[in-house]
């Protein structure tokens, strides 16, 4: 497999060819230095096997950016304890030195004095302006901290050093960004001056330093408009690889330009871009220089990657969300069991969500992404018997961890199919990528050997006479039917059951509620045909939907004309209206059919009779005090099973 062959990169040998591109992770102190949660979740990485790890975003300045940073030799040490760490798995460091596009120094002043409506005004001006305003005497000064910053890298044991060519680099050498009349702009030789300049540093500040560079393309989306800004299009960017080349760097690593104000353009969500979605981009820098190139963008599986090194895309291929979501991705492809990675389902709820909100990043699909070395799945003392009391997401990570601990395990579900909500959840419009998810639990069970009793509709003593030494209860939530007059007319419909295809509407639809659920219900019927409206309570539709997601969601709901009235309380259904109240008056809506989507309700099991026993019961997931989502019932069924 080519994937876990080794690679020459300059004067490294990679072990093979999967890395951990650099990724903003929130784990960096305040400080922005390397401590115990960054150090444990990088270690980790390392331990599953990848051959190289790129820390992103390293700032040799003191930015106010929540980034890593190595400005100051004092912080040399936890960078060396780093590199150690990952050494030990023949696995090589790199960072990614970078500088945002904005004037640190002034904007660090301001902070000092206690002048923050000054400074976020000094930080929106330079966020547009910056890169034009920027003296050469300023450049000159950036070159000199990048300088210092790679010197100290080197002196603890980096391995790489990789320019990252999007932000102040980046945006110097666009022609969207870049409006300078002077040596820096202009021409294509002028914008790439000052990257070639943080290149020649580089080498003269750690001459033996092995140097890859990110670069940015900036690509045509299929409407004919430019996606991204501070980068390069296509044909400057092959150019300019072949300079690179020139100038000495030993790698290259390609990615999306980012600069566009969404996040999905960069770390695209499911359904919104297509898989491996940077290949066509990659191939033609690949295809332009000797030296190998990296390849990121939805790159989800091993036949991928595989693929694209076969068929001359690139020579590495870059894992970012895959690898929060399954840390051992390479491990297990070394052991000849790929068809047991957990694959992510790209919905960026844990990732790109959680950075975006200001939390560390993290993943619904792994408990432990976050926690690494404090949350592990440690062998039982005693062999137990435990019951598991529902087949959905919960339940399942339950069972799993339960039965890796060493423990038999019985697993009850009423359905005669597991996954649960999951399986509804994957049916709105671009959601098909979380069968990923089903398909991981559901596998793991078999993989396990997990008693599974499908079809089954227990009761306490049912488990009683199981004999088990613990129960963990994962038996989810319904749908919530509003004490709406009408709402029990024949044409009102669940939109769980909707969603499943069990209730069929179509014509004039009005969806009560516009939360997650009601919003992909309205959106999925609208791409049938049906003409949508969705009525809203609060004043946002889709609130709890990704930030990556919503505005493709919102778009679509501009192209199927679905109507969207928010602050806004249904009164009545009648058999052909909905009536309603908002700050205008009452409205009716005409309707064939009307979709309730108000909320979830935690289901009900009676533990009583377990307690009774002395059995230590466990509820987990959405039937556990409120409804709530994938994220916690992972997480939920994880720690549970991980105390038994």
């Amino acid at each position: 497999m080519k994937l876990l062959e080794p690679i020459q990169v300059g004067k490294i040998t990679l072990k093979n060819r999967i890395m951990f591109p650099p990724m903003t992770t929130g784990y960096e102190e305040r400080d922005g230095s390397i401590g115990q949660q960054s150090y444990n979740f990088y270690k980790r990485i390392a331990q599953g096997g990848v051959a190289y790890i790129v820390l992103g975003d390293v700032a040799p300045v003191n930015t106010v950016s929540p980034t890593p940073k190595l400005f100051h030799d004092g912080q040399i040490e936890a960078y060396q304890k780093l590199a150690e760490a990952l050494h030990v798995y023949d696995c090589k460091l790199g960072i990614q030195l970078f500088h945002p596009e904005y004037d640190v120094d002034a904007l660090a002043e301001l902070f000092k004095k206690g002048d923050m409506q000054g400074a976020r005004a000094k930080l929106h001006h330079d966020m547009l302006h910056y890169i034009d305003e920027v003296t050469e005497e300023q450049l000159n000064d950036i070159l000199r901290k990048m300088g210092d910053c790679v010197k100290r890298a080197y002196q603890a044991g980096v391995d790489v050093i990789e320019v990252h060519g999007d932000r102040l680099v980046g945006s110097l050498c666009s022609t969207i960004l870049n409006h300078r009349q002077d040596q820096y702009g202009g021409s294509f030789e002028n914008r790439i001056r000052f990257a070639l300049d943080v290149v020649k540093t580089i080498k003269e500040y750690a001459p033996d330093i092995c140097i890859d560079y990110k670069l940015p393309v900036v690509t045509v989306n299929p409407d004919g408009s430019l996606r991204g800004k501070g980068g390069l299009l296509i044909e400057e960017a092959v150019k300019f690889a072949k300079i690179l080349e020139e100038k000495g760097v030993d790698m290259i690593h390609v990615g999306q330009a980012n600069h566009t104000g969404n996040m999905n353009d960069t770390i695209p969500a499911m359904g919104t871009t297509p898989y491996c979605f940077m290949a066509s981009y990659t191939k033609q820098i690949k295809d332009a220089v000797s030296i190998p190139v990296s390849a990121v963008g939805r790159i989800i599986t091993p036949e991928n990657g595989e693929a694209l090194i076969e068929n001359g895309v690139c020579d590495i291929i870059g894992l970012g969300r895959s690898l929060l979501t399954d840390p051992d991705y390479v491990k297990k492809l070394e052991a000849g069991q790929g068809s047991r990675i957990r694959h992510c389902m790209m919905c960026n709820k844990g990732c790109t969500d959680s950075i975006q909100n200001r939390k560390f990043l993290s993943c619904v699909l792994n408990a432990e992404n976050g926690y690494e070395y404090e949350r592990v799945i440690t062998p039982a003392k005693d062999k137990k018997k435990v019951v598991v009391v529902g087949g959905g997401p919960a339940g399942m990570e339950a069972a799993r961890v339960a039965k890796t601990k060493g423990h038999d395990v019985v697993l009850f579900e009423k359905e005669t199919t597991l996954g649960g909500q999951l399986n509804i959840a994957a049916v709105p419009p671009r959601k098909y990528e979380m069968n990923r998810g089903i398909h991981y639990l559901t596998n793991e069970m078999k993989e396990l050997d997990v008693d599974l009793r499908l079809g089954h509709t227990v009761c306490a003593q049912c488990i009683l006479d199981e004999n088990p030494d613990a129960v963990i209860v994962a038996v989810g939530a319904s749908n919530v039917i509003p004490a709406i007059p009408g709402s029990d007319l024949p044409h009102v419909y669940d939109a769980w059951k909707v969603l499943n295809h069990e209730q069929l509407a179509n014509g004039r639809v009005v969806v009560i509620g516009g939360g997650l659920v009601g919003a992909e219900t309205a959106e999925m019927l609208a791409q049938m045909g049906a003409q949508v409206s969705i009525v809203e309570m609060m004043d946002t539709i889709a609130k709890e939907e990704s930030t990556t997601v919503r505005p493709t969601m919102m778009a679509d709901f501009e192209k199927h004309g679905v109507q969207q009235y928010v602050n806004t309380k249904v009164t009545a259904i009648t058999s052909s209206t909905v009536e309603a109240q908002n700050e205008n008056g009452t409205i009716s809506l005409d309707c064939d059919y009307v979709v309730l989507a108000v909320g979830a309700k935690p289901n009900t099991f009676d533990t009583s009779l377990l307690e009774e026993k002395g059995i230590p019961v466990y509820v987990v997931g959405d039937c556990h005090e409120k409804a709530a989502d994938i994220n916690r019932a992972i997480e939920e069924g994880y720690l549970a099973a991980n105390q038994i």
